[in-house]
């Protein structure tokens, strides 16, 4: 899959590796605050406790961890493909 760096659609300094499927471009460092909040089913911590530079690399384990911050809960699907992709990472 081609990749190339675009700039971040909030801060417009840091750039953002993305391909054809990426349609807003954020860095780690503008969704940080939204990741951060206090997770309490140990379950979930254990799966969301992965290096930071995972989430720093993937857009989409970003987009998962705040999505479960938000509404509390995720589907099996999600689960699934968060799992897979942190399997692909440590590879």
């Amino acid at each position: 899959m081609i990749s190339y760096k675009q700039k971040c659609f909030r801060c417009k300094k840091n750039m953002v590796i993305v391909n054809y499927r990426t349609r807003f471009a954020v860095c780690y460092e503008c969704q940080k605050n939204e990741m951060d909040g206090e997770i309490k089913d140990p379950e979930m911590q254990k799966m969301f406790n992965i290096p930071e530079e995972a989430y720093r690399q993937n857009s989409f384990l970003r987009s998962i961890k705040i999505n479960y911050l938000k509404y509390g809960k995720l589907t099996d699907k999600q689960i699934e493909a968060f799992k897979k992709t942190v399997e692909k990472l440590n590879k």
